[in-house]
């Protein structure tokens, strides 16, 4: 082989992906699959179990893309969480939302322990859970003309939801760990502490001078390297210091949002080049399924999907009850939560780099349930916004004959 045959191979190879994104960008925009489940999809056949197209170097790409992806995606994250922001939602909002994280993590946690779940893989599955959609969310509500009360709650609960789920997750993480390690109770909630804590403390050192100081080069218009500079810095000294570097990603984000005075540039510059990382990053997640890891955790991945579903509904109602949330609301709000996507994705591919002993019991479960959510997930949102009448007739009608 000649010496320049590897880098032809590689050219090809990211050449061949992005192209295949695009593919399934476009059939997204044309069928009821949303492109993160098409993405899955297609990965998983040009993977080893099925076409087996992609070169060994791939592998090696992997952990580096999860790495980057999941750092801009909890930057972007980060966007949201501003004190203007907490003071429109309102408490029912805020109570429904932390309701339903922890009712998801306590009830999946719960019932897969009592079925003799090895408890490092229930706190994983358990972590992962509570995690949504909103882009799917937001798309439904913005197809379907949506407006109305119910939906103004639900906007606001998946505003903030990740951010409870990812505070859940990352010391849940954290917990099965230090359970990996048989340390003791104190132990356990200090390696807690210590991964959320340094976490935040990290975002918030860098986050504080990325707001007063981006966009200083030119005035005003914070540049995708400087932007991008400093969330894969953040990223990398999250993974020295081997604190989260997703929670201290979107820590940055929530820094810059509340204190840069052009705090939307910098979320725009990341949001521009997401999305090439983010391709690469669901078609190797698709590719690292396996056929026989799917067979084996078919019992698993429904026991998990009825849990999901069953901790939402459960912990909406409770949060509904306990902040006074009208009871239609509290009715229909856990359906219309179900759609679950990247970030899911991402949580689980974390886990697994963590825990690679127990990677092909935790990607089949979470890949496949994604997939499951995020086909049926939009359609029972939007179901759940026609049964409060949120959703106009006119819009109803073009749906009917759509």
């Amino acid at each position: 082989m000649s010496e320049g045959s590897p880098i032809a191979a590689i050219l090809i190879t990211f050449g061949g992906l992005f192209l295949l994104g695009l593919v399934a960008d476009l059939a997204g925009r044309h069928s009821p699959l949303p492109r993160v489940t098409l993405l899955l999809i297609a990965g998983f056949l040009i993977g080893p179990s099925v076409l087996d197209w992609l070169p060994p170097f791939t592998d090696q790409w992997f952990t580096v893309l999860t790495n980057i992806a999941l750092a801009l995606i909890g930057f972007l994250l980060g966007q949201n969480l501003t004190a203007e922001r907490f003071r429109e939602l309102g408490r029912p909002v805020l109570t429904m939302s932390v309701g339903e994280v922890v009712g998801t993590s306590l009830l999946v946690f719960a019932a897969l322990a009592l079925v003799g779940v090895p408890l490092e893989l229930a706190l994983l599955l358990a972590g992962v859970a509570p995690a949504t959609a909103p882009a799917a969310t937001v798309d439904v509500v913005r197809s379907s003309e949506a407006k109305g009360r119910f939906t103004d709650t639900l906007l606001g609960i998946v505003a903030i939801d990740d951010l409870w789920g990812l505070l859940a997750f990352t010391l849940l993480l954290a917990v099965a760990e230090a359970l990996g390690e048989r340390s003791g109770a104190a132990p356990m909630l200090l390696h807690g502490l210590r991964e959320v804590g340094g976490a935040v403390l990290l975002g918030v050192a860098l986050g504080y001078p990325m707001a007063k100081l981006t966009g200083r080069i030119r005035p005003g218009e914070p540049t995708q390297a400087e932007a991008l500079g400093l969330v894969l810095l953040t990223a990398g000294l999250a993974e020295w210091l081997q604190v989260s570097y997703i929670l201290a990603a979107m820590t940055l984000g929530v820094m810059v949002a509340n204190l840069a005075s052009h705090h939307e540039r910098p979320f725009r510059e990341i949001e521009g080049i997401e999305w090439p990382f983010l391709i690469l990053f669901f078609l190797l997640a698709g590719a690292s399924l396996h056929l026989d890891a799917l067979a084996t955790a078919g019992w698993l991945a429904a026991g998990y999907i009825g849990l999901r579903v069953a901790g939402r509904m459960i912990g909406t109602r409770l949060g509904g009850h306990l902040s006074g949330a009208e009871p239609q609301t509290r009715r229909w709000i856990g359906i219309a939560l179900l759609p679950q996507a990247g970030v899911a994705v991402g949580m689980a591919l974390l886990a697994a780099q963590r825990f690679p002993e127990l990677a092909d019991r935790i990607l089949p479960v979470i890949l496949g349930s994604t997939v499951v959510f995020e086909v049926v997930g939009p359609v029972l949102t939007r179901y759940a916004l026609t049964r409060v009448g949120d959703i106009p007739a006119a819009s109803k009608g073009r749906e009917a004959g759509a």
